[in-house]
């Protein structure tokens, strides 16, 4: 659950808001602010929904690291950053993924 405060951490940051400046947005302390993204709180579902909606994120991108699905936002997060570069290093990086994967003991032949 860790990963769920420090995803928070993250996007608050990201916005360029203070603990305090969410705090005040959500109507919460600066104190349950830093509980919770240092994980020794959880936030009740109405409490989520006001911070994800203050920090202007899904649930999902938050919840990344804990979702079975996870791997679908990570991916296309990824994409994302993949479509912003040049089709050479895009290439590059296909082929070292490419690589890892020919090498992974997960994958049966």
């Amino acid at each position: 659950m860790n990963s769920i405060g420090k995803n928070i951490r993250t996007y608050r940051q990201l916005r360029k808001l203070r603990q305090e400046d969410l705090a005040e947005k959500t109507g919460l302390s600066t104190n349950y602010i830093g509980m919770v993204e240092r994980g020794e709180k959880i936030p009740s579902l109405e409490t989520f929904i006001s911070i994800l909606n203050t920090l202007g994120v899904s649930a999902d991108m938050v919840l990344i690291d804990v979702l079975h699905t996870g791997y679908v936002v990570k991916n296309s997060l990824l994409a994302e950053k993949l479509d912003k570069l040049s089709r050479e290093d895009r290439d590059k990086i296909y082929d070292v993924i490419d690589t890892m994967i020919k090498h992974s003991t997960q994958i049966k032949p």
